[in-house]
């Protein structure tokens, strides 16, 4: 079985050998984000958003080194890891940035580090899921709005308790809550609603993460004339919705079949997936 690698601050390192200590800040606090993208085809799809999400998130954190993660930067490093591991076309990656240093709460320096990971995808396409995903909303906790609410930053406690919302009740995904009880986010994804014959996604405002799919997909309706709202959403509109339909930059475009005794049909989702492969 062929070894597998993994990018720790420009070296190779077996995927199974360990890289961290106890005193790593990301382990220990939470201090870190992360980036995950798809490679298509040999191609790093939205390099440059990602490239733009992850400087502004690594700015808000006050790391250093931010203006090295540029689109250059998540190119290189992603062909370099592919070749290393023999992955060709389709690949997904996580990328996740941390403090380094020692310190307690408060750091003892800015300085960061990374980590690249690269996992094989059996398809070269957003394929549109052909089964609809079963939902309900999650409200035990609640998505805090603040400066680092649009940033996948490594403090996920609210997803995994989601997470395990979702394992007990057997569903696909689970929707989130700001603090003000409006729709936020799914657990992995942005939520987007239609509801007469007009798309409504949560406002960055509102707390959601600045997702890069969500911005391909707000680009997407507005260069084909399909009106598209930012909005503070009230999860009883699941209830009225024709359809809903979540988005993530590994995933594309997945449709929502299900909540409650509610179903929702797929006309838009379906369009707007063949539109993502289009380009």
């Amino acid at each position: 079985m062929q070894q597998e690698y993994i990018l720790h601050n420009d070296e190779f390192v077996a995927a199974n050998h360990p890289v961290f200590g106890v005193e790593n800040r990301a382990f220990r606090y939470g201090d870190g984000l992360f980036e995950s993208m798809r490679m298509n085809n040999g191609t790093l799809k939205f390099a440059e958003l990602h490239a733009d999400r992850l400087k502004a998130g690594m700015k808000a954190l006050k790391m250093d080194g931010a203006e090295l993660m540029d689109e250059y930067f998540l190119k290189q490093k992603t062909a370099e890891l592919c070749k290393r591991n023999k992955l060709k076309d389709n690949v997904r990656f996580r990328l996740s940035v941390y403090r380094a240093g020692a310190g307690l709460y408060t750091p003892d320096t800015n300085k960061s580090g990374y980590v690249l990971e690269a996992t094989a995808l059996p398809q070269s396409s957003y394929d549109l899921n052909k089964k609809g995903l079963i939902i309900d909303v999650y409200d035990d906790i609640t998505k805090p709005i603040n400066k680092l609410s649009n940033y996948k930053t490594t403090n996920s406690l609210l997803f995994v308790m989601a997470g395990l919302y979702k394992k007990q009740y057997n569903l696909d995904e689970a929707f989130i809550l700001n603090q003000q009880g409006f729709l936020c986010e799914s657990i992995s994804s942005n939520i987007f609603v239609v509801y007469d014959k007009q798309i409504y996604t949560p406002a960055l405002s509102e707390g959601c993460i600045a997702g890069v799919m969500r911005n391909v997909v707000m680009g997407m309706a507005k260069s084909h004339n399909i009106p598209l709202t930012e909005a503070q959403i009230n999860p009883e509109v699941l209830n009225a919705a024709e359809e809903v339909f979540i988005t993530n930059a590994t995933g594309g475009i997945r449709w929502v079949m299900g909540y409650g005794r509610k179903r929702y049909f797929n006309e838009i989702s379906k369009y707007l997936s063949a539109r993502l492969n289009e380009m």
